[in-house]
């Protein structure tokens, strides 16, 4: 007997009772529509009767403009394309082009939540990317001559952290130098880390403090009896938290020397038999440098707007995670599956640092984190 094609799509419906369920045998299709924006699959639900497009709930609804011109705006973010350039390309003002960025931001952030849940890693690597451009005029600062979290001067920076066993990135915070960004690049760490993780960062004077304050234990002391008031509890360092910066001395901008120091947790970092390096979180830093524009300093596409460069961030984190594979993470390919391909002879199977980590099981296409959809947390089984 026939089975009916699982399209992977929940019903939009709140009322039904397969809402925003997968998998659930209750979606068919009904026939394909051409529209503005390009060919759209509709579907029905046999529970609440109701047709709905495909593209429903996802970065190509209700669009004016075709889904390849939208695609291709949305892969020149990540080879320094400009708004400017982005829009006098394709044709749409720079108000589109950001709408578009918006929308890709919002799924990719979403998408990268809902992946990291379960994420089987204990090692992270911390870095930070300070950028920014001279003060030209006197700027709203806190006590230590910061910008303030809200600002918008361009003095902002980048902080990551990144899983080296998989070269998966775990988190990345935009914002500037004071604890609360380190603060706030450690607990989206630690949510996703099993257990305490052993950490090793460029020698930024937040990390450890960050660290600190997210593992630690109070020790409160016994009261003498005498007069007076009592001692204030102490906090202390968690036993099991392992840190170890890089230092670097520096002499008129050339690097002289580096070198490693385990501030916390020697005995378990020997037990663990990790090194301390920052090479994996550097090279992934490196790739988001080199992809997005508002990175770049001294040029017309410098960002300046910090909320703007947090979208692009994340769309990068995600599109890098799934669908860009990465050279340090392949796999070689069996001697009865190397074929040639014209002069070539491929021997490696391409993975991405999701396959890596378990958390696909193929290379996606550029469409799939944009279309991607999912149920919710809570009303997922142990199984799935």
């Amino acid at each position: 007997m026939r089975q009916p094609t699982a399209w992977g799509q929940p019903c939009p419906q709140p009322a039904c009772m397969h809402s925003r369920r997968m998998t659930r045998g209750n979606v068919s299709a009904l026939a394909t529509s051409l529209t503005h924006s390009g060919t759209r699959r509709l579907l029905r639900c046999h529970t609440w009767a109701t047709p709905f497009s495909a593209t429903r709930e996802t970065v190509f609804c209700d669009l004016r403009t075709s889904a390849e011109k939208v695609r291709m705006a949305r892969k020149m973010f990540l080879v320094r394309g400009d708004l400017t350039g982005i829009g006098c390309v394709r044709g749409v003002t720079e108000e589109t082009v950001l709408a578009w960025l918006r929308r890709a931001a919002h799924q990719a952030e979403a998408l990268h939540r809902h992946l990291l849940r379960h994420l089987p890693v204990t090692q992270g690597q911390l870095d930070e990317r300070w950028h920014g451009i001279a003060r030209q005029h006197a700027c709203e600062t806190d006590t230590a001559g910061e910008s303030v979290p809200d600002g918008e001067d361009g003095r902002q920076g980048v902080r990551g952290s990144c899983a080296p066993a998989c070269r998966l990135r775990i988190a990345a915070v935009v914002g500037p130098r004071p604890l609360d960004t380190a603060k706030a690049v450690v607990a989206a760490t630690t949510a996703r880390v099993a257990g305490l993780p052993a950490c090793c960062s460029d020698g930024c004077t937040c990390s450890l403090a960050a660290l600190i304050a997210a593992f630690h234990v109070v020790t409160t002391c016994a009261r003498t009896g005498k007069r007076g008031r009592p001692r204030t509890p102490r906090c202390a360092p968690h036993p099991a938290l392992v840190y170890g910066p890089w230092l670097t001395q520096k002499k008129q901008g050339t690097l002289l020397t580096r070198s490693t120091r385990v501030v916390l947790g020697a005995t378990r970092l020997t037990h663990l038999g990790f090194t301390l390096s920052t090479a994996s979180v550097e090279r992934v830093t490196r790739t988001v440098r080199q992809a997005l524009a508002p990175l770049v300093r001294k040029t017309s596409s410098f960002g300046k707007d910090r909320e703007r460069l947090r979208q692009r961030v994340v769309f990068c984190q995600v599109i890098s995670t799934g669908a860009r594979p990465h050279m340090s993470v392949r796999q070689p390919l069996p001697l009865h599956e190397r074929t040639r391909h014209g002069a070539m002879r491929s021997r490696w199977r391409q993975h991405t640092p999701a396959m890596a980590a378990g958390l696909t099981d193929h290379v996606w296409t550029f469409r799939e984190p944009l279309t991607a959809k999912f149920e919710p947390l809570d009303s997922q089984s142990i199984s799935q």
